[in-house]
């Protein structure tokens, strides 16, 4: 998330367990990660969705699946450690924050949400959680602002929602991999058809900015450029992926700024027939609360 708004949990009972636990040392923490059951990597997602889910319902039991010596941060906002978590959560007003997880998929050891959030204003965005020994040691997220409905009617959140195709999921990874550096990297626009059908039917668009198919995202690529502000994705950091559903993760330039691109794709019968995306600025290093970076991987 950019700078403090993109970490989690807001109502006064979960801000008061994390004060306490984490700045103050008191028992509550401590015993919630004594008595949580041990998690196994079968149970992954169900795990990242009540830790998101938490920032709006207050539970605090969730804090337990994360490691408390041991909790990498990649957002650039907040300080490594449970410490820096306890920290950004004294500045959230009282009972301010939603969220609302729409998607959710694990592959191996991550946990993976898309989320809408209400948190210091209405946002779209990935949390992307590794689990280590069967605790979450480390976090990387991605927001963006929420807009109004796209040329074609959607929301930056509605769509298919079902994790399927278990038994596709490298192949699924592997042909968004290919898209990403043929079409997003190299610029190879020639072989899109391999990707995407040419019915704008064939692909649903969330972008709040593109409309649905090959021809809206060409129109606003076209945009683009006429302001001599091209899309440019230069590194491929991280492709994850449950069945249909794969998210890249990626680093380039977007209204000549350094960003991260989080791009949510749905793949159908070997082609990618639905997006949702995320595009956030980087912070010059200056003003990093962690020196983990945003990537990472």
């Amino acid at each position: 998330m950019n700078n403090v708004s993109s970490n989690k949990l807001t109502n006064k009972s979960v801000t008061s367990a994390l004060v306490s636990s984490v700045l103050l040392g008191s028992v509550v923490l401590t015993s919630a990660c004594a008595t949580t059951t041990e998690p196994t990597q079968t149970n992954y997602k169900q795990q990242v969705v009540e830790l998101v889910s938490s920032i709006e319902t207050g539970d605090p039991a969730p804090i337990g699946y994360i490691n408390p010596n041991k909790y990498i941060q990649h957002n650039l906002g907040v300080a490594d450690g449970l410490a820096g978590f306890g920290a950004v959560m004294q500045q959230l007003p009282k009972g301010s924050a939603k969220a609302q997880v729409k998607r959710a998929f694990q592959d191996g050891n991550y946990g993976v949400t898309h989320t809408e959030y209400n948190f210091f204003g209405p946002k779209a965005g990935f949390d992307i959680f590794r689990f280590e020994d069967g605790k979450i040691v480390e976090h990387w997220d991605n927001l963006q602002a929420i807009a109004a409905a796209n040329p074609s009617g959607h929301s930056q959140f509605d769509g298919a929602t079902a994790v399927t195709d278990l038994d596709k999921t490298e192949q699924n990874k592997s042909l968004v991999a290919d898209f990403v550096n043929t079409i997003l990297i190299k610029g190879d626009m020639a072989k899109i058809g391999q990707f995407i059908g040419s019915e704008d039917t064939d692909y649903i668009q969330h972008n709040p900015n593109i409309g649905d198919g090959l021809s809206g995202l060409g129109k606003a690529l076209g945009e683009l450029v006429k302001m001599d502000m091209p899309m440019v994705v230069k590194t491929n950091h991280k492709v994850l992926g449950e069945g249909n559903f794969v998210l890249s993760i990626s680093e380039g330039t977007f209204m000549q700024q350094h960003v991260a691109f989080y791009d949510l794709f749905r793949v159908e019968n070997n082609m990618i027939v639905e997006h949702w995306d995320t595009v956030e600025t980087i912070p010059a290093q200056t003003d990093w609360k962690n020196s983990n970076g945003k990537f990472g991987f």
